[in-house]
């Protein structure tokens, strides 16, 4: 499909970039139905406002994507702004019957742009912070009388001339001439080194949306067992443990024992006990 995909000023979230996430936020999530009809409206007819909508209601993943490359020195907006090219790439490209949801499908694109601008920017951010460094970042290579590393006494000679400190000139020097790690592992190394490779340890994984939603899924059925699970319980156990644990103003065993007219040893039991029987529903 030759059609262009262009979205004024969605892919500059500018410096305010709280702002962009805010209204990001409030573009609504689509349904399935509804998602599947927006990307059959753009697959077979080229609908330029169904990719519109599309690319709006996935932007809030890109910045949590983003967030998780956020280790690298590079301006926050940057990252959300290349990600964006990614998810519109994807957009363009997605198929809506392989049956996977857009965003399933755009991850790889949005790191991948994500990737591709780390590698252009992050060792020229990275190489010098200070001014001493930038001095020298820009001085070095013409200093340099030979090939090879400096000795000390040259380092020095190159200290003075730059009007900088020795140990600058020794630290801009394994900057400038020490080889780069690769980003991503090569596909001849075996899976020790290759898991050394950054890519497998810089990314957060805690903010990709897969993750996020496994979380959420697994948060919901496990509140939802709970529940089922409380509600087998006889009266006096299920009201022990909502007045112990799930009330806003939660009761002593003492105040309990006083209303049940029994020992607060006695309630402790009755409150493990019943403890011991949500446990058990819940994993059967």
């Amino acid at each position: 499909m030759g059609t262009q995909i262009q979205i004024t000023g969605i892919l500059a979230p500018g410096q305010n970039l709280n702002a962009y996430i805010q209204a990001v936020n409030g573009f609504s999530v689509l349904s399935v139905d509804d998602e599947k009809a927006l990307a059959e409206d753009l697959f077979y007819r080229e609908n330029l406002d169904a990719a519109r909508r599309l690319v709006m209601a996935n932007l809030r993943f890109v910045v949590h994507i983003a967030k998780s490359y956020s280790g690298y020195g590079l301006a926050q907006s940057d990252l959300v702004q290349e990600g964006n090219v990614g998810l519109m790439k994807a957009v363009k490209r997605f198929n809506p019957e392989k049956g996977v949801r857009l965003i399933s499908f755009a991850v790889h694109w949005i790191k991948a742009e994500i990737h591709e601008f780390i590698l252009r920017n992050w060792r020229i951010v990275k190489i010098a912070t200070t001014k001493a460094q930038r001095k020298l970042f820009f001085n070095l290579r013409g200093q340099k009388k030979r090939l090879g590393w400096l000795s000390y006494d040259e380092a020095k000679a190159v200290a003075q001339d730059l009007n900088v400190d020795v140990k600058h000139v020794q630290e801009m020097e394994g900057r400038l001439f020490a080889s780069d790690t690769a980003f991503d592992a090569g596909t001849d190394e075996d899976d020790d080194t290759a898991y050394q490779a950054p890519a497998n340890y810089l990314e957060d994984k805690r903010f990709d949306p897969a993750t996020l939603l496994e979380d959420s899924n697994w948060e919901t059925t496990s509140v939802n067992s709970l529940e089922l699970a409380i509600e087998k319980l006889d009266d006096r156990s299920r009201d022990i443990l909502q007045q112990r644990w799930l009330n806003e103003d939660k009761a002593t065993l003492h105040d309990l024992a006083g209303q049940y007219g029994v020992s607060a040893e006695r309630i402790r039991q009755l409150e493990k006990n019943a403890m011991k029987k949500v446990k058990n529903m819940m994993e059967a």
